[in-house]
């Protein structure tokens, strides 16, 4: 390709999964390039949960701590009834000695992006530039950029999210489904703490008020909660996204007789997907890219970054010589199945039983619930689970 320069890796995508890969494949010895469509690192309020594992991956790069001291630390997680307040309570303390880290952290994504990208060499990752076309040869792979220039790789990672343009040259599958719901993302500063005794920084609440669906819930990062919201029966989305449907639904929440600042306000449709195959010859998918879940439960980022821990350790054996390229097949056989069964089947749960409108049947889940947060080995097995421990322990067994 004349006028192209040659990467040992090409990474599309500048989120917190493909900078995470591209410092891991950096700091093996790679030569890599970042390609990003967007101007700067997205600083819209996305994914804002980090959960133990994911904390004692960013150790190893020495980024646990500085990202610490941006969030809040979360050692418990709530299920709770609106109108009576009650609530199963989960303590990550349980984990203590299966982690370094025994609990959730609360910090916007972005963070973890802008940490990545210091401690990045400059001029690793290009912002403004879209990948139009990906062309796999026996050698390497080809991309056509959208300024019309063209730069080529031994091997290309996806990590472009939903629409991912290097899983569209792969050819394969994205099955799955999209939920009939519309959810509805409002930032806000209001203090629900104080209206909501007990209420910890990531809290999965049911309420039989008529301004939701039968759920909502609230997260706190520093400085703002984000509630995520559901339209009410026989709401349309656009009028729920009205400034009045949102001070109503909001005041419904805190019960006072004031308005919350709205900072920000997103709809967004919640998908179930997975890739066939990570990869495809010298082409390989991580985050979004390869699997798409509900946000209940806050996995999807931090499988992408599991992802990207699995895949740079192979990547760089393989591409200095060390390994076969058939090693690569090891990261589908580790990673879709945790992706299939530990985080897309987790979400899924999650989110049928906060949509559960039955207060008999709510009831019941809740005792459940609390038996188990009660029940310290219980609530160990429970938290290994949904901290996805489990799922990378399993997968470290795949050979």
């Amino acid at each position: 390709m004349s006028g192209a320069r040659r990467w040992d890796v090409a990474v599309v995508g500048a989120g917190p999964v493909g900078l995470t890969l591209a410092l891991l494949l950096v700091r093996a010895g790679l030569r890599v390039q970042v390609l990003e469509a967007g101007p700067d690192i997205a600083e819209e309020l996305r994914a804002s949960t980090f959960h133990p594992p994911t904390l004692d991956f960013l150790d190893r790069l020495g980024l646990a701590a500085p990202l610490v001291a941006q969030g809040l630390v979360t050692p418990t997680w709530q299920i709770r009834m609106h109108e009576t307040g009650e609530r199963a309570e989960f303590d990550l303390s349980v984990l203590r000695d299966d982690t370094a880290h025994p609990y959730r952290l609360q910090a916007e994504q972005h963070k973890l992006s802008r940490l990545l990208l210091a401690a990045l060499p400059a001029g690793t990752v290009r912002f403004g530039t879209a990948v139009e076309e990906v062309v796999q040869q026996e050698d390497c792979v080809s991309l056509r950029l959208a300024d019309g220039s063209a730069t080529e790789a031994a091997w290309v990672v996806g990590c472009d999210g939903a629409r991912s343009v290097v899983r569209r040259a792969m050819g394969l599958g994205f099955s799955g489904e999209t939920y009939p719901e519309t959810t509805i993302l409002a930032t806000t500063t209001f203090p629900f703490e104080e209206a909501l005794p007990g209420l910890s920084n990531v809290n999965y609440i049911w309420t039989s008020h008529p301004a939701f669906s039968g759920t909502f819930s609230l997260l706190k990062v520093p400085g703002k909660w984000r509630a995520s919201l559901h339209t009410a029966p026989d709401e349309s989305v656009e009028d729920a996204l009205q400034p009045e449907a949102i001070r109503r639904k909001l005041r419904a929440i805190h019960g006072r007789d004031e308005d919350a600042e709205v900072l920000d306000l997103r709809p967004y449709r919640i998908h179930q997907r997975i890739v066939d195959d990570y990869r495809a010859g010298r082409l390989l998918l991580a985050g979004d890219a390869a699997h798409l879940n509900s946000p209940s439960g806050g996995m999807g980022m931090n499988g992408g970054i599991h992802d990207a821990f699995e895949l740079a350790d192979t990547l760089a054996q393989v591409h200095r010589g060390a390994a076969e390229p058939a090693l690569l097949d090891r990261y589908t056989r580790r990673r879709r199945p945790v992706a299939e069964r530990e985080i897309l089947a987790q979400a899924d749960r999650n989110r049928a039983r906060m949509r559960e409108r039955d207060n008999d049947r709510r009831r019941e889940l809740l005792d459940g619930m609390r038996r188990t947060a009660g029940d310290p080995a219980a609530a160990r097995e429970h938290l290994l689970r949904s901290s996805m421990i489990s799922g990378l322990r399993a997968a470290a067994r795949v050979e």
